[in-house]
């Protein structure tokens, strides 16, 4: 898949379709760009997990961990669902999946 080739004679809806399009993937970014929020992912990657379990693995405080999903679901990149007292995220579509795996065949796959 190659990319786009973009010069002098793109019409003004090209321009600025790719304008919405390189905010929505800079808004992406910045919110995968933080080590807590990656490492959440990750997890999530491997199916839902409670809070608990996400404090747990990540050896990180409640605050800390419900901070950075706060910040991942107004991304709108999780969705929380409550059983009784406990609450469980979930990736809410396969772009951070997608990602994930990008991330870890770059910095990851062969330590």
């Amino acid at each position: 898949m190659g990319l786009p080739v973009f010069d002098q004679n793109v019409c003004a809806d090209d321009m600025e379709k790719m304008m919405l399009n390189a905010t929505r993937a800079s808004n992406f970014l910045k919110a995968i760009s933080h080590e807590g929020r990656l490492m959440i992912l990750c997890h999530l990657a491997t199916g839902e997990k409670s809070v608990t379990e996400l404090e747990e693995l990540l050896s990180a405080r409640q605050a800390a961990v419900s901070q950075q999903l706060s910040r991942l679901r107004l991304e709108g990149l999780v969705t929380p669902r409550r059983d009784g007292k406990a609450i469980y995220y979930s990736l809410t579509d396969d772009r951070p999946k997608q990602m994930i795996e990008i991330v870890y065949d770059m910095f990851c796959k062969d330590d």
